[in-house]
C-alpha cells in the first residue's frame, strides 16, 4: 500500500466511525467546498454513466468531428 492509500484507509477509518449525522455534515461541508465540487460531480457523473456501453474513443472523435 503506498503512502497515499494508506493516508486514504486512515481517513476512511475514521470517517466510518462517525455516526450517520456526523458523516452528514462531513459530507455536506465536502460538497459545499469550492475545491473538490467539481471532483465530486465528476465521480458522481462517473457513478450514474458505470453502466453504459463503451465505445472506442477513434469512433468518439469520429462522431465529434462530423
Amino acid at each position: 500500500m503506498s503512502p497515499t492509500e494508506a493516508t486514504a484507509e486512515v481517513f476512511l477509518t475514521a470517517f466510518r466511525a462517525l455516526s450517520k449525522k456526523q458523516r452528514q455534515a462531513v459530507l455536506a461541508r465536502l460538497a459545499v467546498e469550492p475545491d473538490l465540487q467539481e471532483d465530486l460531480q465528476d465521480l458522481a457523473l462517473v457513478a450514474r454513466r458505470r453502466d453504459e456501453p463503451s465505445r472506442p474513443l477513434r469512433d468518439y472523435l469520429a462522431e465529434k468531428g462530423s
